[in-house]
């Protein structure tokens, strides 16, 4: 099951990346580029979708990597 995931901060520092859905953390990282990374990783494996979230929670960006129903052109 393809799952989308999410790179959050972890509540004992550092960042993390959590398929959706999922109470774990698959990954913990000492920063954001790194949790970035290893989820566009875990991402293109199961054509699914990064999920990126600031500090605070609040939702910063959103990157596809499955099968987008309308791509858009040029």
């Amino acid at each position: 099951m393809k799952k989308n995931q999410h790179v959050t901060p972890h509540p004992d520092g550092g960042w993390q990346v959590k398929g959706g859905g999922n109470e774990r953390a698959t990954v913990r990282t000492n920063t954001q580029a790194q949790a970035i990374a290893r989820a566009t990783e875990i991402a293109r494996n199961q054509r699914s979708e990064v999920v990126i979230h600031r500090q605070k929670g609040q939702f910063r960006d959103k990157n596809s990597y499955g099968n987008d129903p309308f791509p858009p052109k040029g």
